[in-house]
């Protein structure tokens, strides 16, 4: 039995996991931190593993996490920026391994695409507009490079000096820049109803409103022929009506078919060249997608990816995100829940560690990832923070050294490195149940520094 799992089944699934932020009963993502401690070769991070025993770690060392908040994800697809000199694919209806209708981006030699969404069909300049190529030939039938950048919001195709023709679909807002853009991702989305005038998107609605399916958005000569004394009649059939074009020649052969109506609602075209006497030339038609060229840029550029923002602001959570400690992990927990109960977390912080409450009269200063014992009990961690005024020491567990020991009120922990001295006078329970909800992804990463004046932008992409 032959099957294929679709491209458009890798959009719904991201289209559906980007919903899960926003739907009334939401599901619950968080970006977490974690791994204070140094790998073996801060260098080379630990390669992440897909295991029960991983996810168990994962938690063992988590110092915070921070809801993902639904304005934090958007829809992403590749980068492609527009590059002069380079060669860029045409869109193409019929991109499917089996013939070399692609063109190789540096040197314009003829190449297999297995799909669409593996064609360079599109890019975005750096004013953060995105254009569709269209077509990628001069008045000669030739394939060039792509000199002028393409420019403008028309709701039509253009073609420029270089003789290429692009389709502006959207522009990326200047908030959206800074949020989604990445060296290798941007965002992109639909927009549906009309958002005024001022919005960064209007355009965008425009294009979307002017959008004609089933329309032929460009024809091929796959064949000059010979012997054309006047330009021959091209013949446009198929299950659409309306469209119309007309053909060029020179020194006896046809060089190009210019489209003089889209036409609307095909799905497949024949194209018949007849009469100037000449023969044997051959021409193809491109359709444009369901719903038209700037209908839905998600499905038309390949939006499978869903890219994530979170923001860390200094002591993020007042304090739930210590400033005095780096980190080497991140990740994505779905649903976890609040500590000591079945109660799903929803507040925007959460610490995950937990913290001794010392007696004043502490000797030394203790130091992060430093090991505390506690004699009396046996009972150790590692430092992720440490409090000198208030005396709170935020620790995790030491993995695999009696982590079933827990710490006691009224006995002495010691610093292993700093040898600082206190006596435990409280015990606090991290704000999250331990081990709950489930890490649906995760990273490892050299060490992250982190400062009390500091912001991080973490993006995390992920691909259907």
């Amino acid at each position: 039995m032959a099957a294929i799992i679709t491209n458009k089944f890798r959009i719904h699934n991201a289209a559906q996991f980007k919903e899960g932020f926003s739907e009334a009963a939401a599901t619950q993502m968080y970006l977490f931190i974690g791994r204070p401690q140094p790998w073996a070769t801060d260098a080379s991070p630990d390669t992440p593993a897909d295991t029960v025993e991983a996810e168990f770690y994962n938690y063992d060392d988590m110092i915070a996490m921070k809801r993902i908040q639904s304005s934090d994800v958007s829809h992403a697809i590749l980068r492609r920026d527009w590059t002069s000199g380079k060669y860029y694919d045409i869109y193409r209806h019929n991109y499917d391994g089996s013939a070399a209708q692609g063109v190789d981006i540096d040197a314009g030699t003829t190449t297999t695409r297995a799909s669409l969404f593996d064609a360079n069909f599109f890019v975005i300049t750096d004013e953060y507009n995105v254009y569709k190529c269209i077509d990628n030939r001069n008045a000669a039938n030739t394939v060039v490079a792509s000199t002028t950048k393409p420019t403008g919001t028309s709701t039509t195709a253009f073609t420029t000096a270089d003789g290429y023709t692009w389709k502006y679909m959207y522009s990326i807002s200047a908030a959206d820049v800074l949020k989604f853009v990445s060296t290798d991702f941007i965002p992109v989305k639909t927009v549906g109803a009309n958002p005024g005038s001022t919005d960064s998107y209007y355009n965008q609605y425009l294009v979307e409103a002017a959008a004609v399916s089933g329309g032929i958005s460009n024809i091929i000569v796959t064949a000059g022929g010979s012997g054309y004394t006047s330009a021959p009649t091209v013949a446009i059939t198929g299950d659409g009506t309306g469209a119309t074009a007309t053909a060029s020649f020179a020194s006896g052969a046809v060089t190009a078919i210019n489209i003089t109506a889209a036409g609307t609602g095909y799905s497949y075209v024949v194209v018949t060249l007849t009469g100037g006497g000449g023969s044997n030339a051959a021409a193809s038609a491109i359709i444009s997608p369901k719903g038209g060229h700037g209908s839905d840029a998600i499905e038309e550029l390949g939006g499978f990816y869903v890219i994530m923002n979170v923001r860390l602001e200094y002591a993020d959570g007042s304090g739930d995100f210590p400033v005095d400690n780096d980190y080497r992990r991140i990740g994505i927990i779905k649903d976890p829940l609040l500590f000591g109960t079945s109660t799903l977390a929803t507040t925007s912080t959460l610490r995950v560690t937990p913290t001794l409450t010392l007696s004043a009269g502490v000797t030394g200063t203790f130091a992060v990832d430093e090991i505390i014992t506690q004699a009396t009990t046996g009972a150790t961690g590692r430092v992720v923070s440490y409090d000198a005024t208030n005396r709170v020491i935020r620790y995790i567990k030491q993995q695999g050294v009696q982590n079933n020991i827990a710490f006691a009120t009224t006995y002495n922990v010691t610093g292993g490195t700093s040898g600082a001295v206190g006596t435990v006078s409280a015990l606090g329970n991290p704000e999250v149940a331990i081990d709950s909800g489930e890490i649906i992804y995760y990273e490892n990463r050299r060490p992250i520094n982190r400062a009390s004046d500091q912001l991080e932008d973490i993006k995390i992409v992920v691909e259907m």
